[in-house]
Order: structure tokens, then sequence, then C-alpha cells
């Protein structure tokens, strides 16, 4: 084998240390970004040939800064470490910008660090196999073939002056001719730099670093001291049960509750349900959104380093005498349900529910409530908040997320290569998943129907919305400032047993008042606390969905 890598080696011509670089660049800057070009090519003020000539022009420019870059950190002993790690980063990163439109970002970064097998064994299909191949491994084997030329010196660093004068004049003169265009392209389109490979996820994970990565072993930072129950409950009425159901992925154009003109929601429509049809998330992915609406602090002033560190929902619940349950059918709960009970669900309900790479139908949930309720004691009289985390719609493989029974809508997009199959076949995979989504809510819902020893209560928000192709974008995670509203816009509902209804019809007839409100993930924190009888200084009563109706009869 040695024998015949040193023959294909020696029919290779050696190149200069100068030639290594340009080629370096040129496959980085041109080969991996085919999608950033379309983009600047969509944007460009320009028609016809200027058009052409602009887009030529930023290719160049790419190019051209690349090599410099090159010219000035990479020698002889050093290029090829360094063309092995940007040709793996770069040739990655590329499969996700150019294949799913993902722009690469701090909150991208964070999404990958937070993410387990489970998760990425999802992304893994024969169109990412065959790409890994031809943009990844043979560029790696192409660079550990090809010798450089040994150069004296003086000589090498001449030639770096030179190309280094040329590039650096390219970059320069190119983006002064088109200033004002550049400066308006990249001023609205501030995503833009993260669709470039590979300085998109070096700059990312650089600022993800600098940022966003929660700091270690800091001292936790006590939240709602003063927490209590507002009136203990009268000896005749049964305790609260709350059951929190965070969804995954799901988006609220996607519900017929909220006009979609596919029936994906065919069971809970028929039951008496609150649906809220104006909210939105505080961020686009799990990793941000979980903690961020659990926190008490609003989106505009969320600050992830002392979420990680500070009390939040479920701790001052805990405080105020709930027992509070995390069960969860997805990847954690991100830090928020670090200081109360985990529910373990029982192997008979994994045998049934899960597949053998993992993957476990959401109906796992509901016979976990179930198993959960009856082995309460009947003299235990704790009131409860339950938060449920499900798999909902997470993708790519939406075809994994429903059952045969729950699958009206065909045809449908069976693979996790989502971009490879035709808007229709995708749409009708994800609309699957919803409505098996809304199946085991309404679900939950009859078993807390169906308790006789509390006063149940459910809720239901997801925790982000989803692309499915829409702009050219799929999945989650864009920056939220350049999301589209697939991303940000969420479903939420609420319901609530006739014997709650019965003792709080104050608060419901509220609530139902804000069914078209514009609200968000920022209402959870304060409006299910005081749903729970919860008080405390630290709830902002703005932002408290039970408030509102009160603050109107003051006013």
């Amino acid at each position: 084998m040695s024998n015949i890598i040193s023959l294909i080696r020696n029919k290779i011509k050696p190149i200069s240390l100068s030639q290594f670089n340009l080629l370096l660049a040129i496959w980085l800057g041109v080969v991996l970004n085919f999608a950033f070009f379309q983009k600047i090519q969509s944007l460009t003020p320009y028609q016809g040939p200027k058009a052409y000539f602009f887009l030529i022009v930023t290719v160049l420019v790419i190019v051209a800064a690349y090599n410099l870059i090159f010219q000035l950190v990479q020698w002889t002993w050093n290029a090829k470490i360094f063309a092995y790690v940007l040709l793996f980063i770069g040739g990655f990163t590329a499969y996700f910008v150019n294949s799913l439109g993902v722009v690469i970002s701090p909150e991208q970064v964070q999404n990958m660090m937070q993410t387990d097998a489970r998760e990425v064994r999802g992304l893994l299909s024969l169109r990412f196999v065959l790409w890994t191949v031809a943009f990844v491994i043979c560029p790696l084997i192409l660079v550990a073939l090809v010798r450089i030329k040994p150069e004296v010196f003086l000589s090498k660093v001449t030639k770096k002056l030179i190309n280094s004068s040329i590039s650096l004049l390219l970059v320069g003169g190119l983006l002064f001719l088109f200033y004002v265009d550049y400066a308006a392209i990249f001023r609205e389109h501030r995503d833009l730099k993260g669709m470039i490979s590979p300085q998109n996820t070096i700059s990312a994970t650089l600022s993800y670093y600098r940022k966003s990565k929660p700091a270690q072993n800091l001292p936790l930072v006590t939240y709602g001291e003063d927490a209590h129950l507002l009136q203990p409950a009268a000896k005749q009425n049964k305790p609260k049960l709350m059951v929190l159901v965070v969804g995954e992925t799901a988006r609220a154009e996607s519900f017929s509750l909220n006009g979609y003109a596919k029936n994906t929601n065919p069971e809970l429509s028929k039951l008496d349900i609150i649906n809220f049809n104006q909210v939105s998330s505080c961020g686009t992915a799990t990793a941000v959104s979980v903690p961020c609406m659990f926190s008490g602090m609003p989106r505009s002033d969320y600050d992830e380093q002392l979420a990680s560190h500070r009390e939040g929902l479920l701790d001052i619940a805990q405080r105020a005498g709930y027992k509070v349950t995390w069960m969860d059918n997805n990847s954690g709960c991100k830090g928020t349900c670090n200081r109360v009970e985990q529910y373990q669900i029982p192997q008979q309900l994994k045998d049934k529910w899960c597949a053998k790479d993992g993957d476990c139908y959401d109906e796992i949930l509901v016979d976990s409530l179930k198993a959960y309720l009856a082995a309460i004691p009947e003299t235990d009289k704790t009131p409860r908040l339950i938060v449920i985390h499900q798999m909902g719609s997470h993708g790519p493989a939406y075809y994994q997320r429903s059952t045969d029974k729950f699958q009206p809508f065909k045809p449908s997009c069976d693979s996790n290569a989502i971009q490879g199959c035709s808007s229709t076949e995708l749409l009708n995979s994800y609309d699957n998943s919803i409505v098996y989504t809304d199946h085991v809510l309404s679900s939950l819902i009859q078993v807390l129907k169906g308790n006789t020893t509390y006063q149940t209560g459910f809720w239901y928000l997801s925790d982000h919305g989803e692309s499915t192709g829409e702009h050219g974008l799929y999945l989650h995670g864009s920056p939220y400032a350049i999301a589209p509203t697939q991303q940000t816009h969420i479903p939420m509902l609420m319901w609530f047993s006739p014997e709650w209804a019965q003792h709080n019809s104050a608060q419901i007839t509220c609530l139902a008042k804000q069914k078209s409100k514009e609200l968000s993930q920022d209402n959870l924190f304060p409006s299910l606390l005081s749903l729970l009888d919860v008080k405390t200084q630290v709830i902002d009563e703005q932002k408290n969905m039970l408030q509102q109706c009160e603050s109107k009869k003051k006013a």
C-alpha cells in the first residue's frame, strides 16, 4: 500500500507554496460557497452582464482574501496542517449551508455543542455521505499526496510579498469599486457572513466561546426567595395539578387551529381549549428558548450566562410548595430541571414506544403520565407541576415523528435528506408530525380529564418553529434578527378541567380574551406562577397574562 501511495505521489508534479495557497484559496472560496454566491446574485442591484460582473468580482474578493491570509500564516512546515483543518471544517460546514440553507452563527455552534448522538444520527443520509466523500475526504487525500517544493527562504518570502500585495490590491480595489453595493447588501443582510465557509464556523465558534459559552462552576444565584402560595387550598378544594408541555419544532402556521388549510388538529379542535394564535418564541433553537422561557428574563434582556446558574420557574414553584417533575422524550432540559425531580421512564414503556436507535414516539409521554399519576398515594395532597418535553416535529427525519395511523398526508418525504424531496412531500411529512402531536396533546388532556384527585390544567407551547424550504431555509437556528416567522411564530394553547374552571372562572375568562393578542414565551414565567397561585416579587405583572384584565378594570 505504501508503495502505491509513493508511486501516486511521485506522479503528481510538486508545486510551490504560493501555488498550494492559491489552489486552497480557490477551493475554499469558490467550490464550497455556491449558496453564498447564489444569494449575492439574487441581491445584486444590477441586471444582465453587469450583474455577472458583480458576481465575478465577489468571487475574486473572497479568493483573494483567503489567499492573503494564507500567504501571511502558511509556510512549508504548517501549510498542510492548516489545509487539513480548513478543508475538514469547511467541507462539513458547506454541506449545511449549501444543502439546507443553514446560516452558521454562535447559536448554531451552541446547538452543536449541546447535541447528542441521537440527533447526529438524524442528520446522516446518503446525500451527506456522498458530500463527505467528494468535498471532505477526496480533498484531504489530495492534500496528503501533493508535494510542496522546497524553496530558498529569500525566494519564498519574495513570492509571499508579491502574492500578498496582489491579493491586497484586489480586495481593496474591488471593494472600493463596489463599496456602496457591498455596504448596502451586508448592512441589510448581516447573515451573509454566516454563509461563507469555513470562516463562518471559525468566527461563530470564537464568538460563542467569547460571549455565549456558559461559565463553569459558578455559584447558584437564588431567585424568588419570597415565593409562597397565595392561599393554601381549602380542605374542600382539591390541589392543583398543572401539566406544561414544551413542544419541539412546531410552528403556528402549520396548526389548523390557526387557519392552516390542512386539518392538522382533528382532535384538539373538538376539545374546549384556549388557542393563542399570535405567540413568538424567545429563540430559534431549543438551547436558547428552553432556558429563556423558564428564566424569568424577557427575550430582550436575556442573559444566557446568568440563566445558566440562577434559579428559574421550576425552582420557584418548588420553593412555594409544588412537587415539580420533568418528563423528557428529547435531548434534556438544558439545565432548567437540574434541581427538580426528573422522571425515569419505565423500561417496559421504552420497549413499547422506542426504536432500536433510541428515538421514542411521543405517546410514551402519555403512558408515562398515566404511570406517574397512578403511583401517587391517595393521601398525598401536594400540588404538582409536571413539565413534559416532547420529541415533537424534530427534524430532519419528520417521517419518523408519527406512527402510520397518524400519517394522513401523502406522498411524504420518507428520508432525512429533506432537501432532495419535493416541497409537497416535505410539507406532508412535517404536517403528519403535527397531526401526531395533536393526538399526543389530546391524549394528555384526556388523561387529565379523567383524573378526579386534582384540579387539572394543561398548557402547551413549542420551543421554536421550523423552516421547510421557505426562502431556501431548512430546519431552524437562524439568527433571531433575520429568522423567518416559520422559526419564531409558535403554537400555544391551554385547557382546564371543569373543577379548575369552577374555582378560577375569572382567570379563564381573562385568558380567553387574549386569544389573538400578541404574546410570547416571556409570558410563561409570570403567568404560570400566577395560575399556580404562587406569589413572589420577581413576577413581572406587565407580562402576567392574568393581570391584563385586572389592569383594564383599574384603568
